[in-house]
């Protein structure tokens, strides 16, 4: 595809809610708009897993509470391939900070009127413009303090912890504090060396020293300072395949 007609391309939408009202609204005022390009609607989390990696939107719609795989469900399954923009779709307010440290770019809560649908729109726009010239990964992140700027090296950090609405990076002794989403800056990070293993932490995985079985029967992922995460079930499966591990069941 020539640069002029990459420009031109059209914003892939994928609807994602269990009420059929609640999708085909959604529907009709994204149809206005002669940017988009609405790829998929679905109602229900097992079929959007499905077909999220077959149609690659660029910004995906999610309804929080679906049966047997909500919202939430949805990413984390998806991670660390994520689509650019992700906007939570729903009745129940209770969640809006776990979306955003979800990697939720806004969150638009139901019933909501055409004017607030669209300014959720024009921001996933201009987050897929500025995505679509940044680098793919980048090896080093700018930190802003108060009255300084400093400058972390990727391969320099152990992992990374979600803080509400920041990103801790653990470096050595030290930590850093970092105003982006979890999944944003996933979206940045070299798959190679990074990994997500729960819905709040990813690891470097040139720190992973091992897997350590707790108590409960789970897995921890044990870093060389000694330091034990926990390993969610859901990113279990993606880590052993990172370290090259068959099975650890």
């Amino acid at each position: 595809m020539a640069p002029s007609e990459a420009r031109s391309a059209k914003i892939r939408v994928l609807v994602v809610d269990d009420e059929p009202l609640a999708r085909s609204n959604l529907s009709v005022l994204l149809r206005r708009d002669p940017e988009i390009e609405i790829v998929g609607e679905y109602g229900s989390g097992t079929d959007a897993l499905r077909a999220i990696p077959e149609k690659q939107p660029d910004l995906l719609f999610l309804d929080v509470q679906m049966p047997e795989c909500d919202g939430f469900d949805v990413l984390e399954h998806l991670a660390p391939n994520l689509p650019p923009a992700i906007v939570f779709v729903t009745a129940y307010d209770q969640y809006a900070l776990r979306a955003f440290e979800a990697g939720a770019l806004d969150y638009l809560l139901k019933p909501f009127d055409n004017a607030r649908f669209y300014r959720a729109l024009e921001r996933a726009k201009e987050k897929l413009k500025e995505s679509r010239n940044l680098p793919r990964h980048t090896d080093r992140l700018v930190i802003k303090g108060s009255g300084h700027v400093s400058f972390v090296k990727m391969s320099d950090i152990d992992w990374i912890e979600a803080a509400d609405y920041y990103a801790c990076l653990h470096v050595g002794a030290k930590t850093h504090l970092l105003r982006r989403s979890m999944a944003e800056l996933e979206q940045e990070l070299d798959p190679n060396v990074f990994c997500r293993i729960h819905r709040s932490s990813i690891v470097n995985l040139d720190r992973v020293e091992g897997l350590k079985l707790n108590q409960d029967g789970d897995y921890e992922v044990l870093l060389a300072n000694r330091i034990t995460l926990r390993l969610s079930r859901g990113y279990r499966k993606q880590l052993q395949s990172r370290l090259g591990v068959r099975d650890v069941s």
